[in-house]
């Protein structure tokens, strides 16, 4: 995958970017921690599926404005989302409210910040609904209860998927590229 650094402000990340030179473009937000090449096997799997990956290597330090300022920078005008642990907490935050920028989500790993988590505690209550198609997937750090909650606070299409690993990333690539594709395609 072709490395790029991307300034904003005066923070600076790592983005990989691959894939064919579509307007189909997926996000990728790791969980803190990941190895750079965590997503490597799905995006292999999204390439021959005629999309493009953009991959943030570190979630250190990112936000909803450093998110734009990337997908600005790559020239990314709308962008399908997909992440887990961490990556997932924020990607629910870009994503929520009105319909604009990104067209779909796809989390592994954290259910909607409005929503109460397994001990009963609400991360954020004041987070927006979701006004796109989104896909939890329920692993073994997510109960299904958690995931299921999730859906209150989901204007479009809503589906829960179960993966009984750790790493859907790792450990699971295969189911997690489909969903990917079935977020992303127009049938």
């Amino acid at each position: 995958m072709k490395s790029r650094r991307i300034t904003v402000g005066d923070r600076a990340w790592t983005v990989r970017v691959d894939g064919p030179d579509t307007r189909h473009s997926v996000l990728l937000l790791p969980d803190a921690g990941d190895p750079v090449d965590v997503y490597d096997q799905v995006c292999a799997r999204l390439h021959n599926s005629d999309l493009r990956t953009i991959v943030v290597e570190s979630i250190d330090g990112l936000d909803a404005p450093a998110v734009h300022a990337i997908l600005d920078e790559l020239g990314v005008p709308y962008a399908n989302v997909a992440a887990r642990g961490e990556g997932a907490a924020l990607a629910w935050q870009i994503c929520s409210g009105t319909f604009g920028r990104f067209v779909s989500l796809i989390v592994a790993d954290r259910g909607h910040p409005a929503a109460p988590a397994a001990d009963g505690a609400v991360a954020d209550p004041a987070c927006r609904p979701m006004e796109l198609p989104v896909t939890v997937l329920v692993t073994k750090s997510l109960p299904r209860s958690v995931a299921d909650a999730s859906g209150r606070f989901v204007y479009g299409e809503f589906r829960v998927v179960e993966v009984d690993v750790d790493n859907v990333a790792s450990a699971a690539g295969n189911e997690l590229a489909t969903e990917i594709v079935l977020r992303t395609s127009l049938w």
